[in-house]
């Protein structure tokens, strides 16, 4: 026997609110108090309510949610992103629903997008750090409205993302301007969109100046491996200026430089990118790129509850700046 249809009224008494509230949320009125909305839409999501397929396409934006698939919150940026979507969605009237991956991989990512298409989902972003196998294209969810946090992948979909480019760029032509003859590099995972673009503008600014290229070293976006990373490199040579792929991994710089007797910018000036709240507190203070995330986040969501009202798709690309502080000179001597 087929399994019965989850109704407007099992909601209701679920919840224990009449029908005619079930259906105000259901159709996005806005006459029903915040708190109690969101305990209906959660009850829906957790009976498996949906509404009929053209229904919901007529009355589109009727559940006022924002769906966001995330692989983790370990990220400064993902974190940040997350809490701007989830703030100025409330203040749109839109509850947040999260939904995490298990791995960063392609089939992970469609099995989220399944599950949110088959729930009270109006728009979805989608943050997505690093690329997917080349058997592992991303299978959105037909009918909803889609942003991603990331360089533009698939075609007709909207992306908000930083110009890397631009900003490593910056950060590396910074370097030499100063006097500097060459800047090592410890970069980001592999696999890493932003890592892959920061190295590729390192690389290219060093060539096109006509400097040596020494070897990148690599990284995994914590101090640790900062550390790790400039420890070998004093062991092997005196470098005079580093670009860290981030800022964590330039404080594990620190850490090892100073553990070498070196002092910073004297002997080796430091440079990150991210502008994490912390940045401005290290010893000296540290020279970074800033990635504006409540942006970010803010100009995702805006893209997203666009498309809903009918706009076409977007590919924003957000402008990052260099922030001087303390820990970048000109080379002794």
């Amino acid at each position: 026997m087929q399994e019965r249809r989850t109704s407007l009224r099992d909601v209701a008494q679920a919840v224990g609110v009449s029908v005619q509230t079930v259906s105000r949320v259901a159709n996005g009125e806005p006459n029903v108090a915040l708190e109690k909305r969101e305990l209906v839409l959660a009850k829906m999501r957790e009976l498996g309510y949906r509404p009929n397929a053209a229904a919901r396409a007529i009355r589109r934006g009727s559940f006022r949610t924002v769906g966001v698939v995330y692989h983790s919150l370990h990220s400064v940026g993902t974190h940040r992103s997350l809490e701007e979507i989830s703030e100025r969605a409330a203040e749109s009237g839109y509850a947040t629903t999260l939904m995490p991956l298990a791995a960063s991989s392609g089939q992970a990512a469609n099995g989220a997008f399944t599950r949110l298409g088959e729930m009270a989902v109006d728009v979805l972003i989608v943050i997505l750090p690093a690329p997917f196998g080349i058997d592992e294209a991303l299978q959105l969810p037909e009918g909803v409205p889609a942003v991603i946090l990331g360089p533009p992948l698939v075609d007709g979909v909207a992306t908000v993302d930083f110009d890397q480019d631009v900003g490593a760029r910056q950060a590396v032509g910074y370097l030499l301007d100063l006097g500097h003859q060459t800047v090592h590099h410890i970069t980001g995972p592999p696999g890493s969109f932003s890592a892959a673009s920061r190295f590729d503008a390192w690389r290219d600014v060093l060539a096109e100046r006509g400097r040596v290229l020494p070897a990148a070293r690599p990284g995994d976006w914590s101090p640790g491996a900062g550390y790790r990373a400039m420890r070998q490199l004093l062991a092997e040579e005196r470098p005079t200026a580093v670009f860290a792929a981030n800022d964590q991994m330039a404080l594990g710089a620190y850490r090892a430089i100073i553990e070498a007797g070196l002092r910073i910018p004297q002997d080796v000036s430091v440079l990150g990118f991210d502008d994490i709240d912390e940045a401005e507190m290290f010893a000296p203070p540290l020279t970074t790129v800033r990635q504006d995330w409540g942006l970010l986040g803010r100009e995702s969501l805006r893209v997203a509850l666009e498309m809903e009202r009918g706009a076409p798709p977007e590919q924003v690309q957000l402008a990052t700046q260099l922030v001087l502080r303390a820990s970048t000179a000109a080379p002794a001597g």
